[in-house]
C-alpha cells in the first residue's frame, strides 16, 4: 500500500518519494519491518498465550529433556504470519500476481495448520485436524496455485532474451529497479530482440544439466499440439499437488526441537529470494542461462518479509523456547516455501534445498515401512533408526538438541549454498 502512496508522491514531486520505487530499498525495508514486528508483538503474544494456558502437551518419548517443554505456548506461528503479512501489503505491489498467490497461501495454510492447533490445544483432542481434511486442504491450494498459473495472462517465459550491445549488467539491473526507467529500458531491449516473446509455458529448471530447462509435456509424447500442451499442464498441476502437500508435511515433521525448523525455513527462504531476483532480471537471466520471468522479482520482497519474521521468531523459538510455531506455523512455512518454488519454476530443485526436510520426512516413511513389514514377516517390528523422525535419532543417541539443531542448520547452508552453484555448474 505504501508503494502506490509514494509512486503518486513521487509523481508530485515530493522529495524523497521516489526510492520506493526501487526493489532493493523495498526488500530492505521489508526484512527491517517483519523483524521488528516479530520481536516487538512475539512477546505480547506469549502473554497472551500463557494467560490463556495456551501450552503444548508433552508425550511420553523418553526423550532427555521433553518436560521441560511442557506447558510451553504454542501456536506461535500467528507471530510469524502477522510479520510476513503486514511488510508484504505494505512494500509489495499487490497487483503482481505472484504477491497475490503468496498471500493466498499464507492465509490458506496458516488457516488449516491453526485449526489443528486450535482443535488439539481447545478441544483437548491430541489428534487434531483429521489428516484427510489437512490433505484435502493441501490439494486445495495446490489447484489454486497451478489453475492460476495456467488461466493468468501475467504468468509467462521470456524466451531467447539476449541483452542489446551496449547494455551492462550495472545499467540493466538499476533499470529493473527503477519502475520509471525500467518500462523505457525493456522497450528498447524488446524492440532490438524481435525473437524474444512472452509465452506460456510448462517449463522449468533441471538442476546440474546443461540444457537445464525441462518441459512437463514431454511426459506425454504420444499427445501432438494443443493437446500436447493441455496434457502437459495437467502434469503439471499432479506436480504442483505433490510438492505442496509433501514440503508442507517435511516441514511440520521437522518441527520437533527448538528453532530446527525455524532456522532451516530461513536458509530456504533467503535461497529462494535470490533465485527470484535472477530469475526477474534479463541480465542475469541471460548470463546465467536459466528463464526469465517477468514480473517474478517482485517476489524478492516477500522473501525479505519471509526471513526477517523468521529470524524475529527464532529469538524466541531458540533452545530453550519460549513459544513453539505450532501446527499454525508449521504447514505455513512449508506451504510458502513449495508455492514459491513452484512460481519461480524451480521446484526440482526441492530436494537439494530443502534436503533437510527431505531426509525427515524419508525417516519416517522408512522407519513405518520397515516396522511394518518386519512385523508381517517375524511377528515383531524392527527400526532402522532409534525414533523418527531423523532428529529424535541422534536425541536417543545422546547429543544435546542445541548441538542437533546447529549442526542441521549447517547442513540447511551448505545446501543452500550447493542449490545456488546450481545455476551456473552444469
Amino acid at each position: 500500500m505504501l508503494y502506490y502512496l509514494f509512486r503518486y508522491l513521487d509523481t508530485l514531486g515530493v522529495p524523497g518519494a521516489g526510492v520506493f520505487n526501487y526493489l532493493s530499498f523495498r526488500s530492505a525495508a521489508a526484512v527491517i519491518t517483519s523483524l521488528l514486528i516479530a520481536m516487538l508483538i512475539g512477546k505480547k503474544i506469549i502473554y497472551f498465550l500463557q494467560r490463556k494456558q495456551i501450552g503444548e502437551t508433552i508425550r511420553n518419548l523418553d526423550l532427555e529433556g521433553q518436560y521441560r517443554k511442557q506447558g510451553t505456548p504454542s501456536m506461535g506461528g500467528l507471530i510469524i504470519i502477522a510479520s510476513i503479512l503486514v511488510p508484504v501489503l505494505l512494500f509489495a505491489r499487490l497487483d503482481n500476481v505472484y504477491i497475490i498467490l503468496m498471500i493466498i497461501t499464507t492465509i490458506w495454510v496458516g488457516f488449516i495448520g491453526f485449526m489443528d492447533d486450535y482443535i488439539k490445544i481447545f478441544k483437548k483432542n491430541k489428534e487434531g485436524l483429521a489428516g484427510r481434511f489437512k490433505i484435502l486442504g493441501q490439494i486445495g491450494l495446490g489447484l489454486i496455485v497451478a489453475l492460476t498459473l495456467y488461466l493468468s495472462d501475467d504468468v509467462v517465459v521470456r524466451v531467447n532474451v539476449a541483452p542489446p550491445a551496449g547494455v551492462t549488467v550495472a545499467s540493466a539491473d538499476a533499470a529493473y529497479d527503477d519502475p520509471a526507467v525500467t518500462a523505457e529500458n525493456r522497450t528498447v531491449v524488446l524492440q532490438q530482440q524481435s525473437t524474444a516473446v512472452n509465452v506460456k509455458s510448462t517449463k522449468t529448471t533441471i538442476p546440474f544439466v546443461k540444457n537445464n530447462e525441462f518441459d512437463y509435456a514431454w511426459l506425454v509424447p504420444f499427445a501432438r499440439g494443443e493437446t500436447k500442451q493441455l496434457l502437459g499442464w495437467l502434469v503439471f498441476m499432479a506436480m504442483v499437488v505433490f510438492v505442496v502437500v509433501a514440503v508442507s508435511n517435511g516441514v511440520n515433521l521437522t518441527d520437533g526441537l527448538d528453532g530446527l525448523a525455524t532456522g532451516t525455513s530461513a536458509v530456504a527462504g533467503v535461497t529462494l529470494g535470490i533465485l527470484a531476483y535472477v530469475s526477474g532480471n534479463i541480465i542475469y537471466a541471460n548470463y546465467l542461462k536459466i528463464m526469465y520471468l517477468p514480473n517474478i522479482g517482485e517476489l524478492v520482497i516477500f522473501a525479505a518479509a519471509f526471513a526477517g519474521a523468521l529470524v524475529g521468531f527464532l529469538w524466541y523459538n531458540s533452545y530453550p523456547a519460549q513459544v513453539f510455531m505450532g501446527d499454525t506455523g508449521s504447514l505455513t512455512l512449508g506451504g510458502i516455501i513449495a508455492v514459491f518454488a513452484i512460481v519461480i519454476r524451480k521446484e526440482l530443485l526441492i530436494p537439494i534445498l530443502c534436503g533437510i526436510f527431505f531426509v525427515e520426512s524419508l525417516s519416517v516413511m522408512l522407519q513405518v515401512s520397515w516396522f511394518k513389514r518386519t512385523k508381517r514377516k517375524y511377528g515383531e517390528g524392527r527400526r532402522i533408526f532409534l525414533m523418527a523422525p531423523l532428529h529424535h535419532h541422534y536425541q536417543k543417541k545422546g547429543y544435546a538438541e542445541p548441538k542437533i539443531v546447529t549442526r542441521f542448520w549447517i547442513v540447511a547452508i551448505i545446501l543452500a549454498v550447493i542449490s545456488v552453484v546450481t545455476l551456473k555448474t552444469r
